[in-house]
């Protein structure tokens, strides 16, 4: 492995830690980019449906469909058919060198082959509904590049990543930010446990199997049993283990592969104390039948 891979596995401890810092508020999205060159719409000109077929992917595995309008931006009847593999490239990824052009008609019939780079792309006959067919030799699979789980990359142990300088460890430690701030730290550990003590107190008062209401924030309120009290695996504090009336929940029961109860699929949920009130709540009728 080289530097850069070095780099990038440093980069990745340097992410975990990250994650323990407060975050900064998002703004509002950017403005959507400028569509890539040859995607523009021009006032008109043909008009073609441009589609990219990879090699031996047989019939209705197109790899994508745009719709395309002469321009000097874009494909044009005034542009050779060498260059205009050049502007194609950029929209459908394939190398120049290695595609082969193919003109349809509007009623998806065969015309003829784009094979000579000198000739004007007006000298064939294309004309309104039109669509160029591109199909790349390059050999290059569909999907290949994209996961990225089977890309080799740089790992650094934690004893190296301790040692270095120039990493966020080191920048925190030296000022006393995040984790290594004591008195900070020291300030979190008695307000979690505070928290626990009134969740304690909260779930002590809901007995399981009564039947309950929950009400989250920005949800309507659903009913169901209680089927579990107490502190689980996957998060900590004290959770409420729901089995609701109608399939409105999200797991079985049951959360990274430990059952804590059991459930028919999206009827089990798991939430806080704070948001459960136990009581005299009959079963309601959603409608989820007549649908």
């Amino acid at each position: 492995m080289g530097a850069g891979s070095e780099r990038r596995g440093v980069e990745g401890r340097d992410q975990e830690e990250m994650e323990g810092l407060p975050q900064r508020r998002k703004g509002a999205r950017n403005e959507p980019r400028l569509q890539r060159l040859g995607t523009r719409p021009q006032r008109g000109g043909a008009r073609w449906n441009l589609r990219f077929q990879r090699m031996g992917a047989g019939p209705g595995k197109i790899r994508g469909c745009r719709e395309l309008r002469a321009g000097p931006n874009g494909v044009g009847p005034g542009i050779p058919s060498g260059s205009q593999r050049c502007k194609l490239q950029l929209v459908v990824g394939s190398p120049a060198s290695c595609m082969e052009l193919e003109l349809y008609g509007p009623d998806d019939k065969f015309y003829c082959k784009l094979d000579q780079d000198d000739a004007l792309l007006g000298s064939y006959p294309v004309d309104d509904g039109c669509r160029i067919h591109v199909i790349d030799h390059s050999g290059a699979r569909l999907g290949e590049y994209e996961d990225i789980s089977k890309v080799e990359k740089y790992e650094i142990s934690q004893e190296a990543y301790e040692q270095r300088q120039d990493s966020i460890r080191s920048f925190l430690k030296r000022n006393k930010l995040g984790r290594f701030n004591e008195e900070e730290r020291a300030q979190q550990e008695a307000e979690n446990s505070q928290r626990l003590i009134e969740e304690e107190a909260q779930a002590s008062t809901i007995p399981v199997g009564s039947r309950c209401e929950v009400r989250t924030p920005g949800q309507p309120p659903r009913r169901g049993t209680v089927m579990y009290v107490g502190l689980t695996d996957f998060k900590p504090g004290y959770w409420i283990g729901i089995r609701y009336d109608e399939p409105l929940g999200k797991n079985d029961g049951s959360v990274n592969g430990k059952r804590y109860f059991e459930c028919q699929a999206k009827y089990g949920a798991f939430v806080k104390p704070s948001v459960v009130t136990v009581g005299d709540f009959p079963e309601e009728d959603y409608g989820l039948d007549e649908m």
